[in-house]
């Protein structure tokens, strides 16, 4: 629920243009798994929609009904009755499944179906990025032609993300500096990026086009400045592109500064 939340409150901020509704409907799922959240969101507000329905029945029904003018004599209770006690623990129970239990189960699903079902790197066609949070700005590395990070080859960018739709890719996330999180209103997505660990996220894109990603912490004066875009490109373009950016990299990159040598070893888990 708090990722749809948040998406709603980015897309106000990254959607300035345009009506006040366009900015207040949350931004188009483009990932397989991305609609289990608004699922679990759109349930847990129906299901709070119904409860204070019937609450707001019962504020403004029992007066009506026990007014005055057909009950003369007042009738006195402090609800300790057995059906009185009954009536509580029904609507409570109900409550409690419905809402609470439901909840949880639908969400420890979506989490180990879905979220937590990470992309086996051996036998699937996946992508790899490793991910620098730091102030003020997002730092994405690709495995160069040797296909191992942190070495002079690997394909560096600034805020500027790009994926192939329909395969899976994979972030590990750490922190130079304060904890940020890595967020994607599209994908539903986010997870913090900590000095000292390193994190998970991983999605399947469905469709092209330039979508915005933006830091769900609060990380000091200058946050605002955490946005970056990401890019969906078909398979041959995403091809096209990373083979450029991998011959750039081995002859365009410093390998004297040990600033652009900050990603660590991929260890598939």
């Amino acid at each position: 629920m708090m990722n749809f939340i948040i998406s709603l409150m980015t897309n106000l901020v990254l959607k300035a243009e345009g009506s006040w509704w366009d900015g207040a409907v949350p931004p188009p799922v483009i990932t397989t798994n991305g609609s289990v959240i608004d699922s679990l969101f759109m349930y847990t507000t129906y299901m709070n929609i119904f409860y204070f329905v019937l609450v707001c029945v019962g504020l403004f029904g029992f007066p009506i009904i026990y007014r005055s003018a057909k009950n003369a004599k007042p009738y006195f209770t402090y609800g300790n009755k057995k059906n009185h006690l009954l009536v509580t623990m029904i609507i409570g129970g109900a409550v409690f499944l419905s809402i609470d239990l439901n909840i949880t189960r639908m969400s420890n699903n979506d989490m180990l179906n879905h979220f937590w079902n990470f992309p086996d790197h051996e036998k699937e066609d996946t992508v790899k990025v490793e991910v620098l949070a730091q102030q003020w700005m997002w730092n994405f590395r690709y495995a160069g032609k040797d296909g191992v990070f942190n070495t002079a080859d690997d394909v560096l960018s600034n805020h500027d993300l790009k994926i192939p739709v329909g395969k899976k890719v994979e972030f590990r996330i750490t922190s130079k500096d304060v904890i940020h999180a890595l967020y994607f209103p599209n994908a539903r997505l986010k997870v913090d990026a900590i000095p000292g660990r390193i994190t998970r996220l991983w999605f399947q894109p469905t469709q092209t086009g330039v979508f915005d990603i933006a830091c769900a912490e609060m990380c000091g004066t200058h946050h605002y400045l955490m946005q970056a875009k990401l890019t969906v490109y078909s398979e041959q373009e995403y091809k096209e592109w990373l083979d450029e950016a991998q011959h750039l990299a081995k002859i365009g990159n410093d390998t004297a500064n040990l600033d652009n040598y900050w990603g660590w070893k991929w260890e598939d888990k």
